[in-house]
Order: C-alpha cells, then structure tokens, then sequence
C-alpha cells in the first residue's frame, strides 16, 4: 500500500505565502500595535474634543497658555516653542527615513549617522516637553478661584494679563503648610501659595487699575472683563489663591483642559521616550555591525514604523491642543 503524499500549497495567501500583506513577521505584528495604540489615542483626543467643546466658554485660550520661550524670560511668545519642537520631531521622522533607505542600500555608516540624529532630535523634543510642563505647573500671573469654583484672573485697564505680584498687598499673616505630622492622619494640603486670599483683596483695593477678568468668552472670544464695581463684588467671593496648573486647579482656565494636557501629553512623551530607548538599542547594534551581518537592516524599518507613528499622533495633538 503506497503512502499518501500530501505537497504543500504553493499558492501564496493574501500574496506573501508566510509573510501576510509581503510584510515579515515582525513589521506585521508592528502594525498591529500601531493600529491598536492609535485607536486609543483617538479615543483620549474624543474625549478631550467632547469635553473641549461642551465647556468651550470657559475653555483656556492656548495663546494665553503657552507663551513662554527659552533664554526669553518676559517676553510674550505664543505658539512659538511648540512650533519648533513640532518641526524638531517632524525632522526626526526625515532622518529616520534617510536611516531606513541607507538601511536597503547596506551603507553601516549613514544608517548610524541618521539614527544618531534622529535620537538628538528625540531628545530636543522630550527635553522641550518637560521644559513646558515645568512652566505650565509653575504658571506666571496667578488667579484667585472662589466658592462657586469661578476663576478670577486680573487685568489693566487695556486688558493686559497683571501677575498677583506686581499689586498683592504683605500683610503680617504667618502661614504654616498643614502636613499629616501636625494634624490628623486624613489632613493635609499641597504647597501653600505665595499670597493669601487678604492679601490679594487688600492689594487690589489699593490698585484701582487693575481688574478683574472672568474665564468665560464673549461673542469675539475674548474673556471678559469686568467693571471696578464688579470685580471688588466677584473677588469679595474669593476662597483660594491658585498659582500654576495641576490636577486640581488650573490659573488658566478649566479644570480639565489642565487634566487633559498632563496625560495625553505625557502619553504622547512616554512614547517618544520609549522610542529613543529602542532607537538608542538598534543605534548601538547597527555600530557593532549586528544587522551588517545578517545582511538585513529590517529592524531598523520596524523600529522607523514606530517613530512614524509617534510623530504622527503628535501631529494630531499639536492640533486640538494648540490650534483649535
């Protein structure tokens, strides 16, 4: 009895045979997970957009926001850092694509120099995001919250943003931060303010050009500004003073525009400090001559897909941060 034979199907399924779409193995499961994370950061920038416009009135103005330029202290620059670090990590992407083409040409030596740059660039980036942040936790001008959670921001008479600063009285009031140590187990408070909530009220009364700005927009979306009557009611309502952005308070704006920013940003960052730790691995591999070798430079293609991606979704977040 003769034994069955049983001859492998040469037909090639999807058309790559064992490679689906004629991609590898590797590329393949590297497009999965560039489809799947991009499907979550689709879903934090809906939600963001959702919450962006539900609240559109109290919504912080990014002009106000992100105004702030390195070795330019004082001077008013928005948008301007944030468009060079969007050109800095779009440049990236340029020299990661120089990298992956000197890769198929089997040319160690550029390959090396394009990754090389692409990391400097990553870094610039990463660096320049925490640099923002550091300024966007800090704040410059101050604004008082009252009991109904309005915000209070405060203006000269030609609109100009005016810092607690350059008005707030000193009054011999001696605070103490409440810690656990001092107090019961369940009590404490973060970092005390520069001024109190007297001290704000005294030195505006002593400043009567200076007024008050509420954070909702008016038909021309411009914030409005209130009378000298008005505002000495509306700060009469005072409750606390708020110095920079965090999780609770925020002196630009609403609440959630600075929750929103701290972790689709961050998000963002991680991914981009993740890519430089992978870039920085593949970097030292290509000097060593591990893919020379192997006489494929595919890793660094499944390591440029990342990237790609990364400066892409960033794209996206310049846009409903910055632009919109």
């Amino acid at each position: 009895m003769e034994a069955t034979v049983t001859t492998a199907n040469s037909e090639k399924t999807w058309g790559g045979g064992n490679e689906p779409m004629g991609a590898s193995y590797g590329k393949l499961m590297m497009w999965f997970f560039i489809v799947s994370d991009a499907l979550t950061f689709s879903g934090f920038l809906a939600a963001y957009g959702f919450s962006r416009f539900k609240f559109i009135e109290t919504w912080p103005l990014a002009d106000e926001v992100f105004t702030h330029f390195p070795f330019l202290h004082g001077v008013s620059a928005p948008m301007y850092y944030v468009a060079l670090m969007t050109f800095i990590l779009i440049f990236s992407s340029v020299t990661m694509v120089l990298a992956v083409d000197a890769g198929h040409q089997m040319k160690k030596d550029k390959v090396a120099l394009y990754m090389f740059l692409t990391i400097i660039g990553g870094l610039i980036f990463v660096g320049s995001q925490a640099w923002e942040w550091k300024n966007f936790i800090k704040g410059e001008y101050g604004a008082v919250e009252t009991t109904g959670g309005s915000l209070l921001q405060f203006v000269d008479k030609e609109g100009h943003r005016v810092a607690l600063a350059d008005f707030a009285a000193k009054l011999p009031v001696e605070r103490e931060q409440l810690s656990r140590d001092k107090a019961k187990w369940f009590m404490s408070e973060s970092a005390i303010p520069t001024y109190t909530v007297a001290e704000v009220q005294a030195g505006f009364k002593a400043h009567p050009d200076v007024l008050v700005r509420i954070e909702t927009l008016n038909k021309d979306k411009e914030k409005i500004v209130l009378s000298r009557e008005e505002s000495l009611v509306r700060l009469d309502q005072a409750k606390i003073v708020i110095e920079g952005a965090n999780l609770t308070h925020n002196e630009y704006g609403s609440k959630l525009f600075a929750d929103f920013f701290f972790f689709i940003t961050g998000f963002h960052g991680f991914h981009v400090f993740s890519g430089i730790v992978i870039n920085i691995i593949i970097f030292f591999n290509v000097l060593l001559g591990t893919y020379e070798k192997r006489g494929s430079y595919e890793m660094v293609e499944k390591v440029g897909l990342y990237w790609h991606f990364v400066d892409l979704v960033w794209v996206f977040v310049f846009t409903f941060f910055y632009l919109v």
